[in-house]
């Protein structure tokens, strides 16, 4: 946008000037920062009780997380992902076995 004002190029001759879309020169004009941050809360999937599902049971599957709460298996991942919550492996997996469950972190009592 630096050059578009220091030229006096209209937007168009700046768009074929970079090659990029109109549509894009109007977006870098309204917001020239990129986002960092969602804007709003996840709503769809009760965090407590998407932690209390993870403490009773810990060797749920994603999918079957998902089923339970109504929403994908993307969606059960990244609400994990937000309560902080890891996937532990067990050293002793056999084909017969489920292989790992998930824990949420644990609480410092002294921090």
């Amino acid at each position: 946008m630096k050059i578009k004002s220091e030229e006096n190029l209209t937007f168009e001759e700046t768009s074929k000037r970079f090659g990029v879309s109109m549509r894009t020169l109007f977006n870098w004009k309204q917001r020239l920062d990129p986002k960092k941050t969602r804007e709003r809360p996840a709503i769809k999937i009760d965090m407590q009780a998407l932690a209390k599902d993870v403490e009773e049971h810990p060797d749920a599957y994603q999918y079957e997380r998902a089923e339970k709460f109504g929403v994908s298996p993307w969606g059960i991942g990244l609400a994990l992902r937000r309560l902080k919550v890891s996937y532990k492996k067990n050293s002793e997996s056999s084909q017969g076995k489920r292989k790992g469950a998930y824990s949420l972190p644990e609480k410092n009592s002294g921090a």
